[in-house]
Parts: C-alpha cells; sequence; structure tokens
C-alpha cells in the first residue's frame, strides 16, 4: 500500500514538474517571439479591439457601481471621525490602488480570458493549429504570441477606465447626492494622490495581471484536450486560476511596494 501511494504521489509530482516546465518554456518562446508580434502591430490592435473593446461594458458598469458603494459606505465611515471632505481622497486611492487593477483583472479574466481559452481550444479541437504546423507556421508566433500582447495592452487601459468611471460614481454619490464640498473633494484628492506612487503602483499591477491573465489563457487552450469537453474544462480552468493568480500576486505585489 504505500509502494503504491508513493507511487502515484511520485507520478503526480512528475506530470506536475512537467506541466510547469511546459508553461515555462512557452512562456519564454512568447516573450522571444515579441519583436515579431510588435512589428505587425496592425493584428496586435485587433486583439487589443476584440479583448479590450467588447470587455468596456462590464468594465464601465462595474466601476460605476463599484465607486457608487466606495462613495457611500466611505462617506458613513469618515463622517464618525469629522473627516467627509477626504472622501475623494479615500475614493480614488482605494480605486487607483487596489480596486481598478483588480476587479478589473478579475472582470477581464472572466470575460476576455474565458474567451481566449475557447477560442484556442476550438483551433485545437478543429485541427486549425496542427494545419498551421503542417505548413510550416508557427502556432505560437502567428496565433499566441499576437493575443498575448493584446491583452497585456488592452488590461491597463480597462483598469484606468474603471478607476476613472469608479471616481465619477463616487463623486456622484458624495457631491451630488450626499452633499460634499466638491472643492474639497477634488483638492484632497489633487493633494493626496501621489502619481509615481498610488498611481505608477497601480499600473505596474494592472500590467503584471495582463500578462498573467492573458498567458494562463492561452496556455489552457492551447494545452486544451480536442473534444467539447476538454474545451469546457479548460475555459473554466483558466477563469479560475486567473483569478487565484491575481489575488495571489497582488498580495505580494503589495507587500513588495509598501516595503520599498
Amino acid at each position: 500500500m504505500i509502494t503504491a501511494f508513493l507511487g502515484a504521489l511520485g507520478a503526480s509530482t512528475r506530470h506536475l514538474l512537467a506541466d510547469w516546465g511546459f508553461a515555462a518554456r512557452l512562456f519564454f518562446k512568447l516573450l522571444g517571439m515579441s519583436g515579431a508580434a510588435l512589428k505587425r502591430f496592425g493584428l496586435v490592435r485587433d486583439q487589443i479591439h476584440f479583448l479590450g473593446n467588447y470587455s468596456l461594458a462590464i468594465i464601465t458598469v462595474s466601476g460605476l457601481f463599484v465607486g457608487f458603494v466606495l462613495g457611500l459606505q466611505g462617506y458613513y465611515t469618515l463622517q464618525r471621525y469629522g473627516s467627509a471632505e477626504a472622501l475623494g481622497l479615500l475614493v480614488a486611492l482605494s480605486l487607483v490602488r487596489e480596486l481598478g487593477p483588480v476587479v478589473a483583472a478579475l472582470l477581464f479574466a472572466g470575460r476576455a480570458g474565458a474567451s481566449l481559452t475557447a477560442e484556442i481550444g476550438l483551433m485545437r479541437a478543429g485541427e486549425q493549429l496542427t494545419a498551421l504546423e503542417m505548413m510550416a507556421v508557427d502556432p505560437v508566433q502567428r496565433i499566441l504570441a499576437l493575443r498575448f500582447w493584446g491583452g497585456i495592452i488592452a488590461l491597463p487601459l480597462l483598469a484606468a477606465v474603471f478607476s476613472a468611471v469608479g471616481i465619477f460614481g463616487g463623486y456622484v454619490v458624495g457631491v451630488l447626492l450626499i452633499g460634499v464640498d466638491s472643492g474639497a473633494f477634488w483638492s484632497q484628492m489633487q493633494s493626496g494622490v501621489d502619481v509615481f506612487k498610488d498611481v505608477g503602483n497601480g499600473i505596474i499591477k494592472s500590467v503584471v495581471f495582463g500578462v498573467a491573465v492573458t498567458f494562463i489563457a492561452l496556455l489552457q487552450g492551447y494545452v486544451a484536450k480536442p473534444t467539447p469537453e476538454g474545451v469546457a474544462s479548460a475555459t473554466t480552468r483558466s477563469v479560475v486560476v486567473s483569478s487565484l493568480s491575481v489575488l495571489g500576486l497582488d498580495f505580494i505585489l503589495t507587500a513588495m511596494m509598501f516595503s520599498i
């Protein structure tokens, strides 16, 4: 019994290491093909449109309601300490530092990441990737690299839209509905938000999340089993792994940024 358990454990470990090794090789191969992909920026632009523009509606609506909630909750919290004028600073820092990149990445993983995985998985199931290889065309360079950079560029832009719309939502609730002074709302925000420390950290987070979410989505689609069940399983796995990766990376990046 112990021998069987050790054998099963060793086989599982070997398969896990093999999967990690394949993922690492694919990642560095994508990085190595970045120059060739960016030279064909028209195709990358199409992927930015596909991934970013089609996710814009859910990003905008979610950002607006997150701003509404932040404005409402933040006002009643700050009012206890006589600091309701700092509502703009609270909303801006919460969105720019944390909620903007994280929530935008989670929504991006559920919308664009699932779409990417399903698209690549269907190409695998329909033997389109195999056909490209038979014609001496590398599918990683022709298919994956373009989508990889499209996702990396699209997510920071979506995170910026999310934060901007969220700040507007906080303004609507805090100033127009509750009655916080408009000048205090904007002046506290302008004086308290640092462009390089706060906005810059948010941009770094969104870029890292873009790399992680897009790569995981492409990897899961590329290794999906060529069956309907395999594509469905890969799509579900892509969303779950991407979401957990975003949350884990957020903790690591936040700890690093506050320690510097």
